[in-house]
């Protein structure tokens, strides 16, 4: 099924989240090669970005490598923020985000991310600047609000709507409730009931069925996936199949899965370099081999490894036995 954002038509409604440390160039180019309806980048501080911009008087990675793509940028000050939304459309972006949702401690001490909904004159003013700055669509993503005393996440869409904006993604949680409890998908239906825009439900994600009642409980347009997309990056596609035919896929072979990770893991030391795409791989090995028969011993082992060949020695020996075991 197919999500229009403005004049930008996607081949799906099922959307990879922005999740700072994990949804970079690597991981991003991955789960669309494997497929998914939208990408959308780590969290970009707006003030940051401009800093090293105006430094270095170019960007890298263009975005139309990934086209199309969404570029999330974060801040509390219009000005800034509309500059950088004109950066990342000069980059090549098809699609900016504005994150009001990121719950983080450093990220709302600095009144940004879902501290902004605390604020809804400033939410205005943020949204009017980002969407009068650019000719690309503008999208919102937030909670449901700051706490269970104030989820106005159905007066923020409002405000949304009248700047402008031309989708919204809410996550079915407060900023204090973190990523405690269960998602409320419930409300998020009142969220969708208050604008007509496109909207996509997200939060708590883990199976196809979760996607396919999110999108009924919560009338949405279409899901985005986050934290089920870890160590799973072929989850979105099997999503989208069962979405649109009822059918469930079987996840990769063990055979397919390693191929996977052998991919993934070449293009993160590409990406970073050796040192520190070392350190970074680490995590998303784990999260490969979780659920698996020894997978303690296998997480142990990487994160004392220094040297890339020892790392895929270790992922050979780790998978080979279990791809057998399978085939006997």
């Amino acid at each position: 099924m197919s999500y229009t954002i403005g004049p930008v038509t996607l081949p799906s409604n099922v959307l990879l989240a922005p999740m700072c440390g994990v949804s970079d160039l690597p991981f991003r180019r991955l789960v669309r090669k494997l497929g998914v309806g939208l990408v959308v980048s780590e969290m970009i501080a707006s003030k940051a970005m401009i800093h090293a911009a105006r430094k270095t008087m170019r960007m890298s990675t263009p975005c139309s490598d990934e086209h199309p793509m969404a570029v999330q940028i974060a801040g509390n000050e219009p000005e800034i923020m509309a500059e950088a939304a004109k950066l990342n459309a000069d980059r090549g972006a098809a699609i900016i985000d504005i994150n009001m949702g990121c719950p983080a401690k450093k990220v709302v001490k600095g009144y940004a991310g879902s501290a902004l909904m605390k604020d809804e004159a400033l939410v205005g003013k943020i949204l009017e600047a980002v969407v009068g700055a650019v000719s690309l669509p503008v999208t919102l993503k937030m909670r449901t609000g700051w706490d269970d005393n104030s989820r106005n996440a159905p007066q923020v869409a409002r405000i949304a709507q009248e700047s402008g904006i031309r989708s919204l993604v809410v996550h079915g949680r407060t900023r204090c409730q973190m990523y405690r409890g269960r998602a409320d998908w419930d409300f998020i239906a009142e969220v969708k009931d208050a604008v007509s825009i496109p909207l996509c439900g997200n939060g708590d994600v883990t199976t196809v069925e979760d996607a396919e009642d999110l999108i009924r409980r919560a009338n949405a347009d279409g899901v985005m996936v986050g934290r089920g997309s870890y160590g799973r990056p072929w989850f979105l596609s099997q999503v989208d199949h069962y979405l649109r035919t009822g059918e469930k896929l079987p996840d990769p072979d063990l055979s397919r899965q390693l191929n996977i990770i052998f991919e993934h893991y070449d293009a993160i030391l590409s990406h970073y370099g050796v040192e520190a795409g070392l350190r970074i791989a680490r995590k998303h090995l784990g999260w490969y081999s979780k659920g698996l028969a020894g997978s303690s011993e296998f997480r142990r082992e990487v994160m004392r490894l220094s040297d890339p060949k020892d790392v895929i020695a270790l992922l050979r020996a780790f998978y080979t036995p279990l791809i057998e075991q399978v085939a006997a």
